[in-house]
């Protein structure tokens, strides 16, 4: 099983949310993590009432740093916009999506990033899938 880990600050919103698509689309063939170079303790009320509009309770997730999760050597690692706070984790594949923090935009332009967040998703998984 693949494992996949989706990186930001604070593991609030956009990594949470990454990894709640990851788990909604990946059906059980990926093992998913997230993780915050400088988790908040907290997930974001704006990003449960985003995934509560579309069918997924992210009020079950916790937020995690980085010592939270298992050591070992991903498949993929997705950061997202801690430029030099994202720490280096060890991963066959990397990639920087450069997603803003949503945390302090309108609920609709939340919604936009959720929406671009699982686009990202759904596109690694394909690729995940046929490597």
């Amino acid at each position: 099983m693949k494992r996949l880990l989706f990186v930001c600050v604070e593991n609030s919103c956009r990594s949470q949310i990454a990894e709640a698509f990851a788990r909604i689309h990946g059906k059980n063939k990926f093992e998913v993590y997230s993780a915050g170079s400088r988790p908040s303790g907290k997930v974001n009320s704006k990003a449960i009432e985003s995934m509560r509009e579309i069918g997924y309770d992210l009020t079950k997730h916790a937020s995690k740093s980085l010592e939270d999760i298992p050591d070992v050597e991903y498949d993929f690692v997705a950061t997202m916009g801690c430029n030099d706070e994202c720490p280096f984790v060890r991963a066959r594949r990397h990639e920087d999506w450069a997603i803003p923090d949503p945390k302090e935009l309108s609920l609709e332009q939340f919604r936009k990033t959720r929406n671009l967040i699982e686009r990202k998703v759904i596109d690694i998984l394909l690729q995940m899938d046929n490597s």
